[in-house]
This record gives structure tokens, C-alpha cells and sequence, in this order.
């Protein structure tokens, strides 16, 4: 079996490093957890010190981009989530996609305006 390069080694984050990624406060992904009941990331030792798996951040992935990105309130991103979680997964992964090619074009632009 070949050993895969590509694969992210860290198995679990934390609180802190989970709102990092998404430019959030640690309160707000507890909040979200209390309204989202799949989003449960592991509790370790006496002081229940969250690990969130990558599963986990592929919820707050989705929950971030209907809330954050698109503006939805969270009644209406639970609707959405649980009457078509594929659909919304898609549709978060080809914003995702969007937005990135659209920095690559604009950094590109910048340096051929650079160039003039």
C-alpha cells in the first residue's frame, strides 16, 4: 500500500484553530453546536476540551457558508440542511470553488496591470 503524501496528518483541532479557519469566535461554534445537533466534535478529559474531527469541519463548512456567506438565518439553514443536505453540500463546494478561482483571476489581473 503506498503511503499518501497528500493526506492531512492532524487527526483532530481545536476550538481555536477551527475558529481561526473560518474567522470566527469559539462562542459561536459552541452556539452552533447547541442549534445543530450533527455537529458534535469530540470531548476529551476532565475538562471536556473540544476535537473536532475533519468530519466536524466539513459541518461547520456547510453551516458557515449558508449563515455567513449567504446570509441565511439558522432556522432557515437548519431547513435547508436537513431537507437537502446534498444539494447544500454542492452548492458550498462550487461557492468555495467560485470564490477561489475569482482570487486567482484577480491577483492575475493585478499583475498584468503591473505589467502596463
Amino acid at each position: 500500500m503506498a503511503l499518501n503524501l497528500n493526506k492531512n496528518l492532524k487527526l483532530y483541532y481545536s476550538i481555536k484553530e477551527v475558529a481561526e479557519m473560518f474567522d470566527l469566535n469559539e462562542s459561536t461554534l459552541r452556539f452552533w453546536e447547541t442549534e445543530f445537533p450533527y455537529l458534535k466534535p469530540k470531548t476529551a478529559g476532565p475538562s471536556k476540551v473540544r476535537q473536532y474531527a475533519e468530519k466536524d469541519i466539513e459541518q461547520i463548512k456547510l453551516i458557515h457558508n449558508l449563515v455567513k456567506v449567504r446570509g441565511f438565518k439558522l432556522a432557515a439553514a437548519k431547513k435547508i440542511i436537513n431537507s437537502n443536505r446534498d444539494g447544500a453540500n454542492k452548492k458550498a463546494e462550487v461557492l468555495t470553488r467560485l470564490m477561489s478561482v475569482r482570487d486567482d483571476l484577480q491577483a492575475l489581473k493585478k499583475q498584468l496591470d503591473g505589467l502596463q
